[in-house]
This record gives C-alpha cells, structure tokens and sequence, in this order.
C-alpha cells in the first residue's frame, strides 16, 4: 500500500518534458542549421506503465488542441494513471530497477557515456527505386544497454558539431523522448536550451521574475529579462499558452536572437511570468519551446524566428529541416536546418514533396497506405500531422488495433497502449507522396515493462486516442527518427527523405 501511494503522488509528474517544393539548397547557401540535442531524464521514480500513460495523455491533449476539440480533463488522466497503478505488481521488488524521468540542467557530469565507442552502431540500408526504405536492424537483443542506461540513469545526449555551414545540432532527450538546440539571446548574449517543436509556433524562455506553484519556483533554469540584457524590451502584451502537457502565462517582448551566428536584432518572442510545473522543476533539462508551425497558430500573433530570418534576408526561404538522431545509434548527429534542406543528411532520390493540408498551421499530410511486413492494413485516406514534440505515435483505437493485428505477438494492455515483443522486427511503413518510409523496429519499442528483462515484453511506440478525426494521426519522433523531415512555409508543402 506504501508502494502505490508513492506512486499516486507521482501521478500528475509529467513528461515533457523560396526554392520551390523545398529543394535542396546548397551548403551555406543562405541557410542555418542547428544541433539537435537528445536530452536524457533522471532522478525521479516513474514506474514504465505510469510513464508510459503519461506519455499517452499528453498525446491525446496535444492532438486534441491540434485538432480544435475538448481534450481530456485533469480528472481523466488522474484515473487513467490511477488504471496503470493497480496493473503493477504489489511487490516493488518485482518492478525491477528504478525508472527516473527528469532531466539534467546546464551540465553533463550526471549523464551516463554516450560516446560512440561506447555501443556498436546499427546500420541502415535502403532499397532502390519505390520500394520502402527498410531499416537493416536485427532486433534479436531487445532493449540495448544505452537505452536501458538512459532510462535508468539519464543525462543529455550532446550532438557533434554539425560540418554543415550555419548549423546548430539537436541534443536528445532520454530513450529519444525529445529534442533541443541551444540559441542565444539578449545582451550580452546568453545560452537558452530550446524544445524544437514543429508542432507549435511561438518562442519563449522563462522571465527574471517567474513564478511556479513548485517549492523552487522556476528552476535553475536561464531567464530573460532588463537586469540580464540591456537590449531587453518588455510590451506588457500578455500571452497565455496550453501545450499537451504544461502551459505557461507571460509577456510579449523583444530582444536580440542569434541563430548558429545569424543574428535578429528586436526580435519578438514571449517570456513566461507564470510556469506550470511540467516547465518549471530543476529537472527539466530545457528553458524554453521554439516552435516552427506556421505562424496563423502562433499565439503570440508574431511570426515564427524561421519566418522572421527570410523577412531579413538572412535565410533564403523560410525553410525548416529536421534530422532527428536516435541514442541507440550512438551518432548523436541530430541536427536542425533553417532555409533549406541539408543533402548530406538523406538520399536525395528518394525525396518527395506533399502539400499541407492543415488550415491553421500545424504540418499535416495524406498518408497513402500503411503496411506492416509489406502487407497491405487497407487503412486509406489517412492524415498525419508531422510533430517533433510528439514521442509517440497516436492512432484512432480501430487503426492502432489493427496494425497492432498484424504486428507477431503484439496485443492490447487494455489501457490504450500495445505490448509487442521487445525483440520485434515488424516492418512498419508509412507511405506519402508515393513513397514508403519505414519504422526502425527499434523505434517501435517504448520501454520494457520489467527492465531487467530487455527482450521480454515492451510497450509500443504506437497507441491509440480517442481525440481527432476518424482519419487523423498524430505522427511523433517514432516515425520521424527513420526520416529526414523539412517543411516550407512559402510553399505551404512538406518533404520527406531517407536518411543518408
């Protein structure tokens, strides 16, 4: 009883945690990229079922304010959480090793080795002409030790220093649950770590004088505002955002914003007076979102810093690329492009452009067809909306059933989630404009329900929601590590490429 009223204390802990049809652009050709950084959670007890539900409600929250519809109440994910609760086992030893989300601030001496010497590198190969580009991953050992290390341990997986000119990479968060990069702002310039969400269009840090209902109020996190920067300006416009899990109330200002040395001198952005605790603790690993939607969704009412760069002339388009890396691979070579699509990133036969069929601003495409094993789910007419601030994959409950169908050993928890095989090598392949992109099976695979036990049973990276259209897919970093993903606000369109 101890035991579950431990974790009932921790169910509200969240995680968060104009070349037409966007053509290559050449190296340095008007063009800024930035690292993206994979950042690794720690320090705080979460069982993987209670993890697991915290990342399906925040799925379903953030669709349902993707999509315009009533989400989930507060009471809702209570009771979901408190369902996951009484699956697990009454004995905490039977639970196996400590899970800790959370994150580690402005410093690396926590975080477990990452380095590349550390684990053998899986490789990728591809097929030829308009067959699906298969990831060449034997499965056979489940978990791998990094992943099952940051999911213990946690830590910030640093990305390398992109070789592209004006390049800034994506640092990761845990076992690939998000990605950030790190801007300048203000005078002197100062380092802000940022979420990279696609799935949103507004800027903003935390202020100098934020406040949070938590006993350490914002953090130790890096804030914004007249006693840090001398170029600071404050409007006193308030702003009020609501993301899928956290929200945050504060100010429109400006102030200068460097992008890998390109610098926006006045820009407008937000900086939060008021932070939920999902953005505010010690252990979240990030001081802020920056969002590359199109800015119609903005709810600042300015425009996104990609628009803000072409506006200036400072990118030759207002173009965003993403190439997200995975832990497992051990590349730590995330990396996100402003102004045109890096080529030494993915296989430029195999690129292909689709419009945008959202109306307000999120990056929404037609799915043709869904396989799994290259057999045909005959779910059709489908529509994803691309989201690199989504670690899972939402599905409508009959769609995620039925891929989950025909998945060997795959079966419902009876929660909304799927238990698959840890050691899983199904094929899954999502296809736009034509084309066929495939799931890495490691992609598919969450988090295992014991940890001691690698190739036992996991949970999938794809789950069901009942917030959307009947037709509509919420499509995370599950899909988006196997691709390269870049999205044009000039040409309202979105490309998708294998990776190189």
């Amino acid at each position: 009883m101890q035991f579950q009223l431990a974790f009932i204390a921790t169910l509200l802990v969240v995680l968060y945690a104009g070349n037409v049809d966007a053509l290559p652009a050449k190296r340095g050709a008007g063009m800024v990229s930035l690292p993206l950084r994979q950042v690794q959670q720690s320090k705080r007890d979460v069982h993987p079922h209670i993890l697991m539900q915290q990342h399906i409600n925040r799925s379903q929250r953030r669709f349902a304010r993707m999509t315009g519809r009533d989400g989930p109440t507060d009471a809702d994910f209570v009771s979901n959480l408190e369902k996951r609760l009484f699956l697990l086992p009454s004995d905490p030893k039977q639970h196996g090793k400590r899970y800790n989300i959370g994150g580690t601030k402005h410093t690396t001496t926590s975080a477990p080795d990452l380095s590349a010497a550390s684990i053998s590198t899986k490789a990728q190969t591809k097929e030829g002409g308009s067959d699906p580009i298969v990831a060449a991953t034997d499965n056979a050992d489940g978990v791998s030790d990094v992943e099952i290390e940051a999911l213990t341990n946690g830590g910030i997986a640093f990305a390398d220093t992109p070789a592209a000119d004006n390049s800034i990479g994506l640092d990761i968060i845990a076992n690939d649950v998000g990605y950030f990069a790190t801007i300048l702002l203000g005078t002197p310039p100062r380092e802000f770590r940022v979420i990279m969400d696609s799935g949103s269009a507004d800027l903003w840090v935390g202020a100098e004088n934020c406040d949070s209902d938590t006993a350490t109020g914002c953090g130790n996190h890096v804030f914004l505002g007249g006693i840090s920067s001398t170029t600071f300006e404050d409007s006193q416009r308030p702003f009020q955002i609501t993301y899928g899990t956290g929200a945050v109330v504060g100010t429109i200002v400006r102030d200068n914003l460097k992008l890998a040395g390109l610098s926006l001198d006045g820009h407008i952005f937000g900086v939060a007076h008021n932070e939920s605790k999902e953005f505010a603790g010690n252990d979240v690993a990030f001081d802020g979102i920056l969002g590359t939607a199109q800015s119609t969704l903005s709810n600042q009412k300015t425009p996104t810093a990609v628009e803000a760069l072409a506006q200036n002339g400072l990118i030759q388009d207002p173009i965003t690329s993403y190439k997200i890396s995975r832990l497992d691979d051990r590349k730590n070579d995330g990396v996100i492009t402003f102004g045109g699509l890096d080529e030494t990133k993915f296989d430029p036969s195999t690129l292909v452009t689709v419009d945008n069929l959202s109306r307000v601003g999120f990056w929404e495409a037609a799915m043709d067809k869904i396989t799994v094993d290259g057999e045909d789910t005959r779910l059709t007419r489908r529509n994803a909306i691309l989201d690199t601030g989504t670690t899972l994959i939402l599905a409508p409950d009959a769609d995620a059933r039925a891929l989950h169908q025909a998945i060997p050993g795959a079966r419902s928890d009876g929660q909304g989630g799927f238990i698959i095989p840890c050691t899983t090598n199904a094929t899954i392949a999502l296809t736009f404009g034509g084309r066929e992109f495939t799931i890495d099976p490691r992609d598919l695979v969450f988090a295992p329900l014991n940890l001691n036990d690698p190739t036992g049973d996991c949970f999938s990276g794809i789950t069901s929601g009942s917030i959307g259209g009947a037709n509509q897919w919420l499509v995370g970093d599950v899909f988006l590590k196997s691709a390269y993903f870049s999205h044009n606000v000039k040409t309202n369109s979105m490309s998708l490429a294998a990776l190189a």
